[in-house]
């Protein structure tokens, strides 16, 4: 059952977030901040590197304050004058370190309930360690506890950001505008054709194109895929993110001496930074989304449109595990997870080419995953919970 969190007290939050080497840190911690301040709480996000934010939520949002990771000095000043008020909750999010002084402010009033947000995993420790104590032992926090808290996919975790009205209907476009829109607000019917003719492209849409989106690290399968998708039936139109994936396919077909728009019956579109909003309704509006890391997976997954996700790759290997569990938690179909191995280097066999009766079934098998996971309580209101209990 579902907590019920409506009658919970409003809380201030502060949350703590560094940008290791991608965006996708800083992509939770803004849609959790954004969640929050949407039910009501307040919210401050402290963030090493707030740069992204200025093309990931150009509107910000009502109820979020975001302030530069603060160094010791500052918060010591604020700790000798008394001005900085620890919030309810504090969230440590994905192993960062809170500043020492901040830990000091901490123990000078009333505590608040310290949370590490972990990353998203569907691995067996996930369940058993989720909402387990971690006593701090040393350092000025010493006496204070920390309590584990696990995004995931099964019940007995901390389940997946999920805004409360986002399965209602995607975003719709601003057809008051000739840009991508980026506003809040949700509209009954979203226009797949109209956004995606709204979007800059080197040439407009194909009534009859097959539509897929690419967001990427650099798999070695990348020019095989794009060699596919040149030969393929059906005209194909590639969506691809800037940043990494945007280089990567730069250099793919460099490597394939193939023309940078595509060759035969593929045009690869370059897109500019998307706002969450605008690569939300990417993800709706692509017939198949190739995805990464922790923040494009759920939304792919609420998507309910067949995807292929890399997942961030590790020195040791240690990803081919998490991968592995992901398939058998969502009991991904065999055709899906070859295409998978290959993606993501637990397979050195050529890529699958799949035919649309693949497409069809991982189709399916995408919309029944919703559903399943739809049921279960979403991380905000989890999270709600668990601090009530814990105050």
């Amino acid at each position: 059952m579902k907590p019920d969190t409506s009658s919970f007290p409003v809380l201030h939050w502060d949350i703590f977030c560094r940008v290791i080497d991608n965006h996708g840190d800083l992509g939770v911690c803004w849609r959790l901040c954004a969640d929050l301040a949407q039910r009501g709480h307040t919210v401050r996000l402290w963030v090493d590197d707030a740069s992204a934010l200025a093309w990931m939520a150009p509107l910000g949002c009502a109820g979020v304050q975001v302030h530069a990771w603060p160094d010791d000095a500052a918060l010591q000043a604020l700790a000798d004058s008394n001005t900085c008020q620890v919030g309810d909750v504090v969230v440590e999010a994905f192993g960062c370190e809170l500043p020492e002084s901040f830990q000091i402010l901490m123990t000078r009033s009333t505590p608040p309930v310290w949370i590490n947000l972990e990353y998203l995993s569907a691995e067996d420790y996930v369940a058993r360690s989720h909402g387990l104590a971690s006593p701090v032992m040393s350092g000025p926090a010493r006496g204070l506890a920390k309590w584990f808290f696990f995004p995931g996919f099964t019940p007995d975790t901390g389940g997946l950001l999920r805004e409360l009205d986002l399965l209602d209907a995607p975003t719709h476009m601003d057809n008051a505008t000739s840009t991508i829109s980026t506003r809040q607000a949700r509209q009954p019917k979203f226009d797949r054709a109209a956004w995606l003719c709204a979007l800059p492209l080197d040439k407009p849409m194909g009534t009859n194109e097959r539509v897929i989106s690419l967001f990427c690290y650099e798999p070695a399968a990348l020019p095989e895929l794009l060699q596919q998708l040149s030969q393929t039936d059906a005209p194909t139109r590639l969506l691809v993110a800037q940043g990494r994936p945007s280089a990567a396919v730069a250099h793919a077909t460099q490597a394939l001496n193939m023309p940078a728009a595509g060759a035969k019956q593929l045009h690869i579109s370059h897109l500019p930074y998307l706002s969450q909003i605008d690569f939300d309704h990417l993800l709706w509006a692509c017939d198949l989304n190739f995805v990464r890391g922790e923040d494009s997976l759920v939304r792919a997954l609420w998507a309910g449109q067949p995807f292929v996700w890399h997942i961030y790759p590790q020195d040791d290997l240690a990803h081919h595990d998490k991968l592995q569990a992901f398939y058998q938690a969502l009991q991904m179909p065999q055709t899906l997870q070859h295409v998978h191995d290959v993606w993501n280097g637990r397979s050195t066999a050529a890529l699958p080419a799949w035919t649309p009766s693949d497409l069809a079934i991982w189709q399916v098998w995408s919309l029944q995953t919703r559903q399943v996971l739809q049921h279960q309580t979403d991380l905000s209101t989890a999270l709600i919970g668990f601090v009530e209990q814990k105050r």
